[in-house]
């Protein structure tokens, strides 16, 4: 009761909902008494009313009638109300059956038509002023969303989806837009009106429901798409392409399945576009799982680390602290996330992982309970060239923070890996596998040495496909190339990829640190997204450039500049050696690793950084492929 009176307005709810009742209760005796009857009952009233209000309040306060802003005023606001009032009618049926009239009066006080009628006015006094204050904020939203300042807007999707976005505007959270109708691809939506929005057509008759409301003068400038309209079988790109040749402005609904804010239009990116059905994320399990913890997370400024220390703050983590060589890329992490307003205490430090002793002293003051190591030099053509430097960083770095999370006491460890690391043929590969190595002896090490009271730490991998529009990746080089009139350049017409968004790589990295540290905790230390049918760099750019509103080899040309060092068509998600193993959570597969003792992997570094102090390539190539399963790089 303490939250109902420290909040005026639901003092005044309450106030008006016992005067209603009594309103209701005078109304109803108004109604079914004339004369002496009428006077005889309302000498009883001032008696029996003030106990009776205040059994009303109590019921009031069961069914929660307070806590509903009128502003929003709904059917199971209206439900409450039905209940509430069908309880208090029920009570005095009771009272005026059983009680008063077999000990008191022998007689009815008010009679199963005084109780109907006051049942009936009960419900009124009660739901009518809150469903006419609805209608009048209603009518004040309509009136601003009509105005000179807002934009003729379409909605492209279902009725369902499309009424979120037209309650949003209804209520004020979404503005500027004024819903002139929507395009449907539902047969049975087709001729109808949903709040007060008619059904133009089909998804295929944009540009001809663009054209009869120019008749009509009313020129439409942007349209928004629903989740169900951005799935790949219903091939989005044709509708932007041509709302972008019609100077239509484009903008996507939230998909609330995907851990997204809610009612925040978003831009339209090729992230949304992907050739494959997004998977599925269990979040109430990431939220569960992360919450009220302390994270620690590496290369936290870059594309995939600043993702994950936002993911880690939105699943409410107590702490988090994130070490980033880049200063710059430090202080833009702390911003995005400080305007989060979050209650998680965030830490940021400049850090390179390469400095043992400074990684040591910081986890270790963190004392993290998990460590996410996404810092790495990750691009494959400068690493066939300055391969020295990626051995130290991702292979020594990768090593010092491993043990710095374990003599820290961290519960686990998830390195970001690649697809590249299987059958390498790029240093990028050759390193990020032997890294794994390391972490899945160190974790294999770890479970033998478990003296059967904390559990053991988990070091795990998590192997990511090309990250769309990540730093480097082919999705901002496409765009640059296509706005500067291209040509985009492919390496080869058969190169193929596989490809996760941000947010989809991410989720991953939760989810499996949450299933090694699960009640199972399996053998399983390498996990990946199924990621589906890889796809076609070539048919990436083509859609890429039909996404900007032009034609492929008429507008922007594609020219083929052949695979660089380090490249090969086709990537390899696990080793021929490491079976696979169903975790029962849907869109990720997860793989047993084979490697060495811990002893054998640290002879391994022992010996490769000794040799990087010679710099001789050729050596460090014959010590990879030695090492290594299946490398096959080169001693260029």
């Amino acid at each position: 009761m303490r939250g109902v009176f420290s909040n005026p307005r639901r003092i005044l709810i309450v106030a008006h909902d016992l005067v209603a009742t009594a309103l209701a209760i005078l109304a109803a005796f108004y109604l079914r008494f004339e004369g002496i009857g009428l006077s005889q009952h309302l000498e009883w009233l001032p008696i029996i009313l003030p106990g009776y209000l205040v059994y009303a309040g109590v019921v009031y306060w069961i069914f929660r009638l307070y806590a509903a802003k009128w502003r929003f005023a709904s059917l199971p606001d209206l439900w409450n109300i039905f209940r509430a009032a069908t309880v208090l009618a029920l009570s005095l049926l009771v009272l005026d059956y059983v009680l008063v009239a077999s000990y008191f009066n022998g007689t009815f006080f008010f009679g199963k038509v005084t109780i109907a009628l006051y049942w009936v006015l009960q419900m009124f006094f009660l739901g009518g002023p809150r469903v006419a204050y609805r209608m009048f904020r209603h009518s004040r939203t309509q009136r601003h969303a009509k105005g000179p300042e807002t934009i003729p807007t379409l909605v492209a999707g279902r009725a369902a989806d499309a009424e979120v976005l037209l309650r949003a505007i209804e209520s004020g959270a979404v503005t500027k837009l004024r819903p002139v109708g929507i395009l449907s691809p539902s047969h049975a939506d087709q001729g109808q009106m949903l709040r007060g929005v008619p059904v133009r057509g089909y998804l295929t008759d944009l540009e001809r429901t663009v054209a009869a409301l120019g008749a009509q003068d009313i020129r439409v400038a942007r349209l928004v798409l629903t989740p169900t309209v951005l799935e790949p079988d219903v091939h989005p790109e044709t509708m932007l392409m041509l709302a972008r040749r019609l100077g239509l402005a484009t903008s996507r609904l939230p998909s609330l399945d995907a851990g997204e804010e809610a009612l925040r239009l978003a831009p339209v990116d090729v992230e949304d576009l992907l050739l494959r059905p997004s998977v599925t994320i269990d979040y109430q399990r990431l939220e569960k799982f992360i919450k009220g913890k302390t994270v620690a997370v590496t290369g936290g400024g870059g594309s995939i680390g600043s993702e994950i220390c936002d993911r880690i703050v939105t699943f409410g983590a107590a702490r988090l602290l994130i070490l980033e060589n880049s200063e710059a890329a430090l202080h833009t992490v702390q911003e995005k996330l400080k305007a989060k307003e979050c209650p998680t205490a965030v830490e940021g430090r400049i850090c390179d992982i390469r400095d043992r002793e400074r990684v040591f002293r910081l986890i270790a003051e963190a004392e993290p309970n998990l460590v996410f190591h996404a810092a790495a030099l990750k691009h494959v053509p400068i690493l066939e060239r300055e391969w020295d430097e990626g051995i130290k960083t991702n292979v020594l770095g990768t090593i010092n923070v491993a043990d710095g999370a374990l003599a820290a006491g961290a519960e686990a460890l998830v390195m970001i890996s690649t697809d590249k690391a299987i059958e390498p043929v790029s240093v990028l590969g050759a390193t990020k596998r032997l890294a794994e190595m390391y972490c899945q002896a160190l974790d294999a090490g770890a479970a033998r040495n478990a003296n059967g009271g904390r559990p053991p730490m988990r070091l795990i991998a998590v192997r990511f496909g090309n990250v769309l529009a990540s730093n480097g990746s082919v999705v901002p080089k496409f765009k640059a190339q296509i706005e500067s009139g291209g040509p985009v350049t492919v390496t080869h017409p058969d190169m193929v990829r596989y490809f996760m968004t941000i947010r989809e790589a991410c989720d991953l990295v939760v989810v499996a640190a949450s299933h090694a540290l699960g009640p199972a905790r399996s053998e399983a230390s390498v996990y990946v997204l199924n990621m589906g049918q890889p796809i076609k760099i070539f048919d990436l750019a083509e859609r890429m450039i039909r996404l900007s509103g032009l034609e492929p080899g008429r507008d922007v040309d594609i020219v083929f500049t052949g695979i660089r060092p380090g490249e090969r068509l086709n990537e390899i998600l696990f080793a021929r050696q490491e079976p696979t193993v169903d975790i029962g959570i849907p869109g990720v597969v997860a793989a047993s690793p084979v490697c060495p003792p811990i002893e054998v992997v640290r002879e391994w570094v022992a010996k490769l950084e000794h040799s990087i102090g010679e710099g001789e390539r050729s050596a460090i190539i014959d010590l990879l492929r030695e090492t290594v399963p299946d490398f096959r790089g080169e001693a260029r």
